[in-house]
C-alpha cells in the first residue's frame, strides 16, 4: 500500500525547508491559517518556533491535533461555566 505522506517544500523564515504531511494534515494547516488571516509560512514560522520536537512535520501534526482538540473542549467549559460549574472543581 501507497503512504500518503507527501513531501511538501514552504519557506519558513526566509529559509525553505520542507515538511512531510498527509493531505488531511495539509489542508488542515491551510484552514487554520486562512482563519488566523495569515500565510501558511508564518503559521509554520510560529510552530517552527515553539516546538519541543526535532521534527516539523511531526509538530504540525501535534499543533493540529491541538488546535481541534481546543476546539471539541471550548464547547463543553462553556457549558460547565453555563451551568454554574467550575473547570478547576472538576480537575
Amino acid at each position: 500500500m501507497k503512504s500518503t505522506v507527501i513531501k511538501r517544500s514552504i519557506v519558513v523564515a526566509g529559509r525553505k525547508t520542507s515538511v512531510s504531511l498527509e493531505d488531511g494534515f495539509w489542508n488542515a494547516l491551510k484552514e487554520i491559517a486562512g482563519g488566523r488571516d495569515a500565510s501558511l509560512s508564518d503559521l509554520v514560522a510560529i510552530i517552527d518556533a515553539d516546538r519541543h520536537h526535532a521534527n516539523l512535520s511531526s509538530a504540525i501534526r501535534l499543533f493540529v491535533l491541538g488546535f481541534y482538540r481546543d476546539q471539541i473542549s471550548a464547547p463543553e467549559a462553556d457549558h460547565r461555566r453555563q451551568n454554574g460549574q467550575e473547570d478547576w472543581l472538576l480537575a
